[in-house]
């Protein structure tokens, strides 16, 4: 493993109080622990060409963030990631400015009245981020990356059995880059619109990786540099640089199990559909099992929810509906994850028959579908 080298040199540095405790928060979130590599629960503080840099890692996804400072010398720290962020909480908004200062490998942080000096590390087991000099790149606005990985990763699985299924998985798809999740009970995609795709395969990204790049940029109206191959991705624009692990994996082929005709078809306003579940929320039993029943004939769509602990609720819905009667039994937090993704007023509702799976599309939006199988009742 390659690690980063030691150096003695003292430095100072002054930056944004805001903007070095934003930067501290998304790093502490990708330190580790470790019991054979305790140094990965520690962020390195550097001071390298009149940048502020932090650095941080668990191995399988790593960050590396340059802050514009004011700066003297140069030398680098490793402290534990905690401390700082804790320490950086307490500091009011009236703190516009932090100092920072290197002293016999402890660092010494100033904040308004207030001066700690956090006991430094040894940096020699510090291990570098990965670098990706092969493989395919491409470049993709950063909100769509975010928006991508938000729309999806929700129905990724939290279980590490099946790695493929703890992923969101990217790939091209004509003038499209597709983001797909699945855990087997429901399935996401989303398609965001991106010119000059080339065929580069597809990229299974772990899911609590993923949730991680929605939060380093979330917010950066940027275009971002992305470089892969069978090992890591980089994503990077100016003065962020984060590396992930990629799974070697088969997605399954999921479009084979996206039926096509359906036999029962609800249009409703998403608000309409939140606040009926609601009750779900509160009535359902540890299953989480909702009911609905839906008869176009008699122009009714009901939503009931029953517990033999507490009592039954039915509520009735106002919405379009065509086809054959169904009832059908859900997980309703299954329904409720998808309302992150669709920012439509209304969103339509395919059912396929018994025992077969539910899809919900957005009203007007054809980028974003979901599909739900039903609970055996």
């Amino acid at each position: 493993m390659t690690t980063v080298q030691k150096t003695v040199s003292e430095f100072s540095a002054s930056c944004s109080r805001e903007m070095f405790a934003s930067m501290v928060t998304k790093a502490e979130k990708m330190t580790g622990k470790s019991l054979s590599l305790p140094i990965l629960s520690n962020m390195l503080v550097e001071v390298k060409n009149k940048m502020l840099v932090l650095r941080a890692t668990n191995l399988d996804i790593g960050i590396e963030v340059a802050i514009p400072a004011k700066t003297e010398g140069e030398g680098i720290v490793a402290i534990p990631a905690h401390i700082i962020n804790g320490l950086l909480s307490t500091f009011g908004n009236t703190v516009k400015t932090v100092e920072i200062t290197s002293q016999n490998g402890h660092i010494i942080i100033s904040g308004g009245e207030v001066t700690t000096t956090i006991k430094g590390a040894p940096t020699e087991e510090f291990p570098t981020l990965p670098v990706v000099s092969d493989g395919y790149t491409f470049s993709l606005e950063s909100k769509k990356l975010v928006i991508g990985l938000k729309s999806v990763v929700y129905a990724s699985s939290v279980s590490d059995i099946k790695p493929e299924l703890a992923s969101v998985y990217i790939y091209p798809e004509n003038d499209t880059i597709v983001f797909v999740a699945t855990d087997s009970f429901r399935l996401a995609e989303k398609k965001v619109k991106e010119k000059n795709i080339r065929d580069w395969g597809g990229i299974l990204i772990p899911f609590k990786n993923a949730q991680e790049l929605i939060k380093v940029f979330d917010g950066i109206d940027d275009t971002l540099d992305i470089r892969f191959n069978d090992h890591q991705i980089v994503i990077e624009k100016e003065g962020v640089y984060v590396t992930s692990r990629i799974i070697n994996g088969t997605f399954p082929d999921y479009k084979q199990i996206i039926p096509k005709e359906h036999t029962t078809q609800v249009i409703v306003l998403k608000e309409d559909l939140i606040n009926a579940l609601k009750v779900s929320t509160i009535v359902a039993n540890t299953f989480r099992q909702t009911i609905f029943s839906i008869n176009p004939k008699e122009k009714r769509f009901i939503i009931e929810t029953k517990n033999s602990d507490i009592g039954t609720s039915i509520v009735p819905i106002q919405a379009s509906l065509s086809g054959e009667e169904i009832d059908i039994s859900v997980n309703y937090k299954y329904i409720t994850d998808a309302f992150q993704a669709i920012s439509t007023d209304s969103l339509q509702m395919s059912f396929f028959g018994k025992g077969r799976p539910i899809i919900i599309t957005p009203i007007g939006d054809v980028s974003f579908m979901y599909l739900v199988m039903p609970m055996n009742r």
